[in-house]
């Protein structure tokens, strides 16, 4: 695979004859759209049809919700290790509650496809939040422990999941040791049976981090308690943020290099943000909401309106700006540049893998390039 900025006057034709490729290449991978549009500054994966140098070993997951189109999923999970059905949550007594959505599907094609089908449990409140009430009832009452890891075993046993993926947030401070014991407890109950147990981490960058995020998260505990660990290293933009990259390279790798001080690098998957945010200007704290884009819709969009992709060499994320019923919009999204940078992580720092939040939108890119940079294991 190569990679090509688009230039002032480039047509598809004219880099399909340029790399001697042909054009509905270049359309389906880059998923263009009638009359094929380019932006400039937009980068497109180009398949030159040279052997792959995959070297590097990878464990890949993909969360996704059971509203998932089935297309997508089924041309997803050829490149996925495993995949995260999100989500189960549970009551205050214990008892396990599934998605609202029949998830059946997704645990069948993910067989079918070879991957591992992973039951995410997340301790949402009636108003479908994170409820960290709940998350304490849970870690320091013994009978309710019991009971979830109970329904946990059965249901993991009755749908056929491969393992768990505890993805608890806003953490209370005082339930740090409380949660990485739940979290030990989940596995050595669950590792007899032969299921995975890994957890998510909110990116920190020290132990004493200050912030709801991440003072209940103990990454030397949590390392320790479970198979394996998810880096949420996304969301530096935000939707209530001010405008910049969800996931700035510089940020991520202060996330990681503090990370492996703490947790085995073979326990570690680097997260990876499947998704953009478009602004309008001025941002507002307190007022203004970004909305999410997908990063296909994002290049396609750019293209539509004539705007420049820009690269930000700092965070090595593409953004551009645009004008639309008299307000300045200003869009960051991930391109197979950014992606490319945030890939070379795992063999630099020996990481096990990688997790994508999330694969409802299909960026055939993405995925033609990982197979290219990786062995999927």
């Amino acid at each position: 695979m190569d990679i090509y900025i688009v230039k002032q006057g480039d047509t598809v034709d004219l880099i399909a004859s340029y790399y001697n490729v042909p054009v509905s290449s270049i359309i389906y991978d880059n998923q263009l759209v009638y009359p094929y549009a380019l932006a400039i500054g937009q980068a497109l994966l180009i398949n030159t049809g040279e052997t792959p140098n995959a070297f590097y070993p990878a464990k890949v997951g993909g969360y996704a919700y059971p509203f998932i189109d089935r297309s997508v999923l089924q041309e997803t999970l050829l490149y996925l290790s495993n995949l995260f059905v999100f989500s189960y949550g549970f009551t205050p007594e214990g008892e396990l509650l599934p998605p609202i959505l029949d998830d059946s599907f997704m645990i069948e094609d993910a067989k079918a496809a070879g991957t591992a089908p992973i039951l995410t449990l997340t301790p949402f409140g009636a108003d479908g939040q994170f409820n960290n009430a709940l998350i304490s009832t849970l870690v320091n009452n013994t009978e309710v422990k019991q009971t979830l890891l109970e329904n946990l075993l059965s249901t993991l046993s009755e749908k056929g999941f491969a393992g768990v993926d505890i993805d608890f947030e806003y953490i209370l401070p005082e339930d740090r040791i409380p949660f990485a014991d739940f979290v030990a407890e989940t596995r050595d109950y669950l590792s007899p049976y032969g299921y995975h147990v890994s957890v998510a981490l909110a990116p920190k960058t020290s132990d004493n981090q200050r912030g709801l995020l991440y003072e209940g998260k103990d990454y030397t505990l949590l390392g320790a308690a479970a198979d394996s660990v998810l880096l949420m290293t996304y969301e530096w933009g935000y939707t209530y943020g001010p405008p910049m990259a969800v996931a700035p390279i510089n940020k991520v790798r202060e996330v990681v290099e503090y990370a492996i001080t703490r947790i085995p690098p073979s326990k570690i998957d680097l997260g990876i943000p499947n998704y953009g945010y478009d602004w309008t200007l001025p941002y507002v704290r307190g007022e203004s909401a970004a909305k999410v884009v997908g990063n296909v819709e994002a290049m396609q969009l750019a293209a539509s309106v004539g705007a420049t992709i820009q690269f930000d060499e700092t965070a090595m994320s593409p953004f551009f700006r645009y004008e639309k019923d008299g307000a300045t919009h200003e869009v960051w999204f991930e391109d197979v540049r950014s992606l490319k940078e945030k890939f070379s992580l795992l063999p630099a720092y020996g990481l096990r893998g990688m997790g994508y939040w999330q694969i409802m939108r299909l960026f055939r890119a993405n995925w033609l390039l990982l197979a290219d940079t990786f062995q999927i294991r």
